[in-house]
């Protein structure tokens, strides 16, 4: 799993994807950092930036999915990589490590802008807008950007075009975040209910106003966990077929 794992960062770091990854993420979330909250005046808001940045997200996780299983499966080396002594679990667990990693960083990055916020606010606005509720909203990313990378992972699984891998990510990622607007339109409560349980942003909301939700956190692990999991059974149907 460690050798994968390095094999798949030193990839990230030998071609311009892993680059202009970082760049492209740092450069937009910081543009959103700037536009909602520094430039914002009295208008100010912190959620809206999270907000925006959860669509950013959503954005940019297929450049750091798209190649990770398809590129593999095109090249004809996910053959040697399923006869190594390698796991499939470890072999799926690193491909997200990977990718995860390569998220974090870019995030962590963006986070050096809070101190910048803090020191600029007024008095008023660090009552509303204070390091639990800073702390909550990164935290609430993290766990979103694990989601869609595993949910990037699992696409990447499906097919051998990395152009198909990318629009279909983005597509179910766009879906998951947009679910929540079609609540307004549907009368059936149920449906309604159904569609506010599998809505992401509706989740999210509750960690970007200061206030950790522990059904939240396990809905976000588990998305993650069964994503991954379907990758594992994909290459297990493979490896015998």
């Amino acid at each position: 799993m460690t050798a994968i794992y390095k094999r798949e960062m030193y990839s990230f770091f030998t071609s311009p994807i892993g680059y202009a990854y970082i760049a492209m993420f740092c450069a937009i979330s910081n543009f959103a950092f700037c536009f909602f909250t520094l430039l914002a005046g009295t208008d100010s808001s912190v959620s809206a930036f999270f907000t925006a940045e959860l669509i950013i997200m959503a954005l940019m996780t297929p450049l750091l999915t798209m190649k990770s299983f398809s590129e593999e499966r095109k090249l004809g080396t996910e053959q040697l990589l399923l006869t190594s002594p390698v796991t499939l679990p470890g072999f799926v667990g690193a491909k997200f490590l990977a990718s995860y990693t390569m998220f974090a960083i870019s995030f962590l990055i963006t986070c050096l802008n809070y101190p910048i916020m803090f020191s600029y606010l007024s008095d008023a606005y660090l009552y509303q807008y204070n390091v639990v509720t800073a702390l909550g909203g990164c935290v609430a990313l993290l766990l979103v950007g694990a989601t869609f990378i595993s949910i990037g992972l699992l696409i990447s699984s499906l097919t051998e075009n990395q152009m198909i891998s990318a629009v279909g990510t983005l597509t179910i990622l766009m879906a998951l975040l947009g679910v929540s607007l079609l609540n307004s339109y549907i009368g059936f409560a149920p449906l309604r209910a159904v569609l506010r349980w599998l809505s992401i942003y509706s989740r999210f909301s509750g960690f970007s106003s200061g206030y950790f939700d522990f059904a939240s956190l396990l809905y976000y692990v588990s998305f993650t966990v069964v994503c991954l999991f379907l990758s594992v059974r994909v290459y297990e149907k493979r490896r015998w077929a």
